[in-house]
């Protein structure tokens, strides 16, 4: 797999992977390797310097930040290049202006990309953006989190013109910066004014509600758009609607012990080995080609799983 030239390494193809984080934080990461025909370690518990310590002792030659948080990714970006080790995310300088809020605040303003207001406390819209190394770039289906278990996509407060045009100031934001790989970025809706928050680099947890709409899978894409790839667009339109009627997809973080869940059509659950007391939280994708079809689906599984 050969790296591009913005990031993540200075060797001429990436063979093993170190991937931050446990369980479910780290399953989709090793899961993306695994198809892309990578090795991969896990992190043993492991963090920070250490991480990269344990990396270099096993013959890695880049590290995956997994799911971990803008500020552990601006850490172990700056400790692995320092350690000649590749890193899946943007060169440590952008990394840190994308940790920064006023700092990326700054650089959507010089884009042209409207703000949201500093006392705006309309909830966000966290929206997911694939960027090649040439600059071909495409927003996926924005997303709400309704609560800390439970996530939407897309959102019910926008119009298709207002997602339109949601799109195009994310994809406008991203390719300004440089980006190469996946990030998301954050808006706010006051009145009928999108406006600017906040962005993160790389995976969050939540890339399934995205997946299960377009059919493509946002952990294989970040890895093959940072090694050198070309863009790969949904061979359809969203859910197969065309724009504008993306269906919808709702996410709920379950934990065990649960029930037992029969799977079928519109139902998806990412788990890590393991189950019992103490075992890690699971999450549960459903989605239809319309609000109805999905609660229907999301009510029978949630129902099977013990009525979380």
């Amino acid at each position: 797999m050969k790296p591009s030239d913005t990031g993540a390494s200075q060797r001429s193809a990436w063979k093993t992977v170190m991937v931050a984080g446990s369980g479910l934080e780290a399953l989709r990461s090793g899961q993306a390797c695994t198809e892309l025909g990578l090795t991969w370690h896990g992190s043993d518990g492991k963090a920070g310097a250490e991480l990269v310590a344990h990396a270099l002792r096993l013959g890695c030659d880049l590290l995956h930040p997994g799911e971990a948080g803008s500020g552990e990714q601006c850490c172990l970006a700056r400790t692995s290049r320092q350690a000649g080790l590749g890193f899946v995310g943007p060169h440590a300088s952008l990394q840190a202006a994308m940790h920064d809020r006023a700092a990326s605040r700054q650089l959507m303003r010089e884009a042209g990309v409207p703000l949201s207001p500093l006392e705006a406390s309309s909830p966000p819209l966290h929206l997911p953006v694939l960027v090649d190394a040439r600059g071909q770039s495409l927003a996926l289906v924005e997303h709400e989190i309704l609560g800390p278990r439970h996530a939407v996509a897309p959102s019910d407060r926008l119009t298709p013109e207002q997602r339109a045009y949601l799109g195009q100031l994310a994809v406008r934001g991203a390719r300004s910066i440089g980006l190469v790989g996946l990030a998301t970025l954050s808006f706010t809706l006051v009145g009928n004014r999108l406006g600017f928050t906040g962005m993160r680099a790389g995976l969050t947890g939540y890339e399934g509600l995205a997946e299960v709409l377009t059919g493509l899978d946002l952990a294989v894409e970040q890895l093959r758009l940072m090694g050198g790839g070309r863009l790969r667009r949904p061979r359809v339109g969203q859910m197969g609607h065309g724009p504008g009627r993306p269906g919808q997809a709702r996410l709920h973080l379950l934990s065990f012990p649960g029930g037992f869940l029969s799977g079928g059509p519109g139902v998806r659950l990412d788990r890590p080995r393991g189950e019992g007391a103490g075992a890690p939280d699971a999450r549960l994708l459903v989605w239809g080609r319309d609000a109805a079809e999905a609660n229907r689906r999301e009510r029978r599984a949630l129902a099977e799983w013990g009525g979380v």
